[in-house]
């Protein structure tokens, strides 16, 4: 990264929502590991390995898009469509499904904002 460019505030945004993302499925991780019982052990920690290998890429991405490495854009855009997904399966539970809806869109309108699509592709070059 070069010194001299600060990192634009959509792609810090965006930034702080992936790794705020990861954080929540690494909580996720915990809660289902706490959770385990006799007859669901190995879907358990099946789950809680995905989600810890998912909250940790997420955590990287983040860093790594504050810091405006370009690979980190193609997680960070991937996990947000994802939660989009999520959100839909979770309209039944509004207050939950919008949470994760604004998050994703918030976080996806940072990350292709020219300033962030500019910081990215300099650093690339």
């Amino acid at each position: 990264m070069s010194g001299h460019q600060e990192t634009p505030a959509p792609l810090v945004v965006t930034a702080s929502l992936v790794a705020l993302e990861g954080l929540a499925l690494l909580g996720i991780a915990v809660v289902e590991l706490a959770d385990l019982t006799g007859d669901r052990v190995s879907l358990g920690i099946s789950v809680a390995v995905f989600f810890i290998v998912y909250g940790a890429l997420l955590l990287v991405a983040g860093l790594a898009l504050v810091r405006r490495a370009p690979w980190a854009r193609g997680p960070a855009l991937m996990s947000q469509l994802i939660a989009l997904g999520v959100a839909w399966y979770l309209r039944d539970a509004p207050l939950p499904a919008a949470v994760v809806a604004v998050t994703a869109v918030v976080a996806i309108a940072g990350i292709v904002h020219p300033a962030s699509i500019e910081a990215l592709e300099s650093e690339a070059g």
